[in-house]
């Protein structure tokens, strides 16, 4: 062997690429000047594509394989000027390896709310988030469309632009689905397969094809969640009247052990009236209408009969009824000015200062004034 074969084969390149990122879509082989020698070996493995560009055209696109790069092989460089058999007249060209395999666990996401009509709730505002993969299955034009001369092009500068395509056509998707929003959660796998169908036609003019799509969650303003939780609660609790009915006898319990008789009739009263209220509000009609059924409406509470405590000579004597204090006036053992004090009254006080023992003085004459 000659010393110009020795310094050919000394020079012949090894073009390739191994990726040790999980990003790069893009890398440019890089020589010094873009002088790839003619004979040059070029590996392309499963998963790469390889682009020669040639003064700025592109001139071919090696699928994975091991290629010598001459004339015989590359019907399509064969147009190319200055291709001499030796390594002192090697052909300026670039090389661009384009990672064809998926991007996976890519993330998406709504940052505004998206308006919808809901056929039950009406005008909605929905948020979603979740993933989805992305590859390249065209990578002329990928090259062409998005990477241009990046030398080094990564998911991340395109990432951006695909969840604003998602997005739209999330939007346009949900607005012509017509599923309900509580049954949206059994449909996010037909609602991403329609999502997907929508954006394939516009990321394919990009030389990109998204095989998966996911839809995590699709939730509610927390407004409206907290109303959904309401009226979860509302059926759980089943018949509205049964169920006051069963509150306010339990406060009546609760109040009966404390011993206020007081507050027991009136939480009794407060109870019912409460449970026929809610009755009768949810038989009415939407926005106030006229209701599709009669209410009986609930009793009035029962009156609560005071009893009176008497003060007189140091001593406190009672409790009486106000029909006991009646028949004490009528022996005069109670007079206008006996002391008397029931629950609720602030201190004692006369008997005639009682609206309510004061009538019981009314049928008897006042005393005489003093010097009559």
């Amino acid at each position: 062997m000659g010393i110009f074969d020795f310094l050919t084969g000394e020079f012949i390149d090894v073009i390739h690429w191994v990726d040790d990122t999980r990003d790069t879509m893009v890398w440019r082989f890089e020589r010094e000047g873009h002088e790839i020698k003619y004979g040059a070996k070029l590996t392309v493995r499963e998963g790469q594509a390889a682009v020669f560009v040639h003064e700025g055209q592109l001139a071919d696109v090696f699928t994975p394989g091991l290629y010598m790069l001459e004339t015989n092989n590359m019907p399509i460089m064969t147009t190319l000027n200055h291709w001499d058999h030796g390594f002192k007249s090697p052909f300026k060209s670039e090389i661009y390896f384009v990672n064809t395999t998926r991007f996976n666990d890519l993330k998406w996401g709504t940052k505004n709310p998206i308006m919808c009509r809901d056929p039950e709730f009406g005008p909605v505002r929905l948020r979603a988030y979740g993933t989805y993969s992305v590859r390249v299955n065209d990578a002329a034009r990928f090259l062409t469309e998005i990477v241009g001369t990046d030398g080094e092009f990564t998911m991340d500068e395109i990432s951006f632009q695909i969840r604003n395509i998602i997005v739209q056509e999330f939007s346009r998707a949900i607005a012509k689905s017509g599923i309900p929003v509580l049954d949206m959660a059994a449909n996010t796998a037909d609602v991403g397969k329609l999502v997907a169908q929508a954006i394939e036609p516009v990321i394919s003019q990009y030389g990109l094809s998204i095989p998966e799509l996911y839809i995590e969650n699709i939730s509610l303003p927390p407004a409206v969640e907290t109303a959904l939780d309401a009226r979860t609660s509302r059926g759980i609790a089943g018949n509205l009247d049964a169920h006051m009915k069963w509150k306010a006898a339990e406060a009546m319990g609760n109040e009966g052990a404390a011993g206020n008789a007081m507050g027991t009739g009136l939480g009794a009263g407060m109870g019912m009236a409460m449970a026929g209220n809610l009755m009768q509000q949810q038989n009415s009609g939407p926005w106030g209408a006229a209701p599709q059924s009669t209410a009986v409406a609930a009793p009035p509470p029962p009156p609560v009969e005071h009893v009176w405590h008497i003060a007189e000579g140091g001593k406190t004597t009672g409790p009486f009824s106000k029909a006991k204090l009646g028949r004490m006036a009528a022996d005069g053992k109670l007079t206008r000015e006996t002391y008397v004090w029931t629950a609720g009254q602030d201190g004692w006080k006369a008997a005639q200062d009682v609206t309510e023992l004061a009538q019981l003085f009314t049928t008897m004459p006042p005393p005489p004034p003093p010097g009559a």
